[in-house]
């Protein structure tokens, strides 16, 4: 769309939020939001626009897809972030719906001559690299919490900060209960989106220096202050170890939020770990288990991301000792994640083991050939298909048994003839 299509002929129509924010960034948009003013649902609904939901005055252009508000006011009814009362009256000024925004980059329109409307301070924020809220409107909302935190997930690379006003104003509200009231979607989609981004550690960062984390996300919160022995972990606190997993997520498998969601929680079961047996964590990958099914329940996450994460903090350790463990206990590996059914599975819990062994004081560069290690054994236990097997005398559980020796044997050969077979092992899974 562009402001001469004959579709918004003679409307006062604005680009708002992040295309304007974007652009002065030099950064690359993706979709376009546009506001109108002085106008009712009439005037767009007869030019074809498609409405949006009952809560808000939102419309699809009918070609584009794109969407256009009309401009608007809103006032808090109650807790959470459903409770508004919206006014979309013609009179509602361009001035009145930036101030409704949550932070000052996002509240700078753009006119048809290119002009900038930035009634609150967005621009010389943009320059100051700092989010800043609006008014304090903002507190009205909770979920405006979690989208802060996603910008600086998003931002941080770019040097921007959080303004001690607005982190003051995030602790009131959390001290409030505000963010109790969130629903788990909306938490989902907003901590989904923020794990793409290219630095979801300051997302976690900005959520636990608000005082959020702990409630959204108690089980990441537990794992600050929990220590580490020195030898593996320079960096000791737990906490500080997952911040640097998510930084390398975000380095090697940049935008994959499967992937960092595992991440986020493959360690959860070090902060069960009794205090007396600090800074050693034994069985801390099974004791991991009960909280990512916790989250996961809580949060309504997708199954998907659900199974990567329990799969990848079962099997983190065995992973990393994979060049030292007997091929029936790998071949044991690859069963108890599904490879024959999933093997893209295999691949994800590769990255989340390299992620951990490089999110690490120390460590960021160093090499990690267990995954391709990992890879190398599914792809030798998938060559063995029952039809190159004899077979034929046997039935039931006898063609399982027969297959799970078989994929050993090919296991046992590739390591034989890579040499990283150790006989003495007695691997523990």
């Amino acid at each position: 769309m562009s402001w001469n299509d004959p579709r918004v002929d003679g409307l006062q129509v604005y680009l708002v939020g992040g295309a304007v924010r974007d652009r002065l960034l030099g950064r690359t948009s993706g979709d376009r939001d546009w506001v109108v003013v002085g106008s009712e649902a009439a005037d767009l609904l007869t030019r074809g626009f498609k409405a949006v939901g009952a809560d808000f005055p939102v419309f699809l252009h009918p070609h584009s897809g794109e969407e256009y508000a009309l401009a608007r006011t809103e006032r808090k009814s109650g807790r959470g972030y459903r409770g508004f009362v919206v006014d979309a009256d013609p009179s509602v000024t361009l001035e009145q719906d930036l101030l409704r925004r949550d932070l000052t980059i996002n509240a700078i329109a753009q006119d048809a001559d290119g002009a900038l409307i930035d009634p609150h301070g967005g621009i010389a924020d943009l320059q100051a690299r700092v989010l800043r809220h609006v008014s304090p409107a903002f507190a009205e909302d909770p979920v405006r919490i979690l989208r802060v935190a996603r910008f600086a997930a998003r931002f941080a690379p770019l040097g921007f900060a959080l303004a001690d006003e607005t982190l003051a104003l995030m602790r009131s509200m959390v001290a409030a209960g505000e963010v109790d009231h969130l629903v788990p979607e909306r938490v989902w989609q907003e901590l989904q989106r923020g794990l793409a981004e290219a630095a979801p550690q300051a997302m976690v960062q900005v959520l636990r220096v608000c005082d959020a984390l702990v409630r959204l996300l108690p089980e990441v919160d537990a794992l600050y202050g929990v220590e580490q022995r020195v030898q593996f972990h320079p960096e000791i606190d737990a906490g500080v170890h997952t911040e640097l997993c998510l930084a390398q997520a975000a380095r090697w498998r940049p935008g994959d939020a499967r992937i960092a969601f595992a991440v986020l929680l493959h360690d959860l079961g070090k902060a069960r770990t009794p205090r007396e047996e600090w800074p050693k964590h034994v069985l801390h990958e099974q004791r991991g288990l009960a909280p990512i099914e916790a989250v996961c329940e809580r949060l309504r996450v997708p199954t998907e991301f659900r199974d990567i994460a329990l799969h990848a903090c079962r099997e983190h350790l065995n992973v990393h000792r994979l060049d030292e463990m007997r091929p029936a206990s790998i071949e044991a590996l690859l069963s108890r994640c599904d490879a024959w059914r999933k093997p893209d599975r295999i691949a994800e819990i590769g990255w989340v083991c390299e992620i951990d062994k490089r999110g690490r004081l120390g460590t960021a560069d160093a090499d990690y050939p267990n995954r391709l290690l990992l890879q190398q054994c599914l792809q030798a236990a998938q060559r063995v298909q029952a039809r190159d097997l004899d077979l034929s005398r046997l039935q039931g559980p006898a063609i399982g048994e027969a297959l799970r020796k078989a994929r050993i044997a090919a296991i046992r050969s590739l390591l034989g003839e890579s040499g990283r077979l150790s006989p003495t092992d007695d691997a523990v899974i």
